[in-house]
């Protein structure tokens, strides 16, 4: 059995993510063995890095080239430039993905561009699908400014949308305006009465108190899609408000593993890739850097010191 390099988990060591030599993937029969070009780093893999047990090997998102198809005939051709999502081991230069995770780059779409869709683009995707047709409704996006929240400000507007962008900071009004929000909400927690409810979709990642006040702004009929907790996972809210003024509304938890066994990857990246070939979705790539610098930028997510995503290149193909 071959050896490739690979990010690995060394709780004991000076940083906590190294490359070290490991053994070559063994595909699965419905499974494409895709040399990595590039990475991108999200705050779920790089979190439960933190607890993982030495040897670990973290990573969803990547994008490359199909060095030995599928087995079974069900991945495209040897060379296809792809984008792909595993469960963990994508920070590796060889990488075996399932076909239902794979799909094809337009050449209009680079592996930088590629690599930041798979967590942060499906993830947005699928939240704003639980608000049904979108055409001049309102949404509001909490935690706006980081990678999902910044699909999800394009894809709302894309699908006509009007869209309000929760964010703490005023300095970071530009950033959610260039992605598409006609509004800005600038405060630490959401307030209750921010001047635009009642919203017919939130799409939620902070919890706590902006999360109350969510379920407090929510339309009659509307739903609040919560995908994270980064402010808290306590919440205390009036219920009465939410089922009083806000009748038929719904609460709805989403985790993207289980998303994707209703739809599988490739069908939303597909949709996801025509639009940035297209230049109607923009990622939002802050930090690029080599796979070497790998613990810098672990930290640097975690620290939370940059906007949007982090992107790793690997050596070209």
């Amino acid at each position: 059995m071959g050896k490739v390099r690979a990010v690995v988990v060394e709780p004991n060591a000076s940083e906590r993510w190294v490359l070290r030599d490991v053994d070559a993937p063994i595909p699965a029969p419905n499974e494409a063995l895709v040399r990595v070009v590039a990475v991108s780093l999200n705050r779920g893999e790089v979190r439960r890095s933190l607890t993982a047990q030495a040897g670990w090997q973290p990573g969803w998102d990547l994008a490359g080239v199909i060095e030995t198809p599928a087995a079974d005939g069900s991945s495209p051709p040897s060379g296809t430039r792809v984008v792909g999502f595993v469960s963990s081991g994508a920070w590796s230069e060889l990488v075996a993905v399932p076909t239902h995770a794979i799909a094809p780059l337009p050449d209009q779409v680079s592996f930088a561009q590629a690599s930041t869709l798979p967590v942060a683009g499906l993830t947005a995707y699928h939240a704003l699908k639980q608000g049904g047709l979108l055409l001049g409704k309102s949404v509001l996006i909490t935690g706006a400014t980081g990678g999902v929240g910044n699909f999800a400000i394009q894809l709302a507007r894309l699908s006509g949308a009007t869209v309000v962008a929760h964010i703490r900071k005023s300095d970071q009004q530009a950033l959610v305006k260039e992605a598409g929000a006609q509004f800005t909400v600038v405060a630490e927690d959401l307030p209750l009465d921010s001047g635009y409810a009642p919203y017919d979709l939130v799409v939620e990642s902070v919890g706590g108190k902006t999360l109350s006040a969510a379920l407090g702004s929510i339309a009659s009929d509307g739903t609040v899609v919560l995908f994270g907790t980064s402010g808290g996972n306590e919440v205390t809210f009036n219920a009465q408000r939410f089922y009083g003024l806000s009748s038929g509304a719904s609460l709805y938890g989403l985790i993207l593993f289980h998303e994707l066994k209703r739809e599988s990857a490739s069908v939303g990246l597909q949709r996801l890739l025509r639009l940035v070939a297209a230049e109607q979705l923009k990622p939002h790539i802050s930090v690029e850097a080599p796979w070497t610098q790998i613990a810098d930028l672990a930290q640097q997510l975690l620290d939370r010191r940059f906007l949007g995503k982090a992107v790793l290149h690997l050596a070209e193909p």
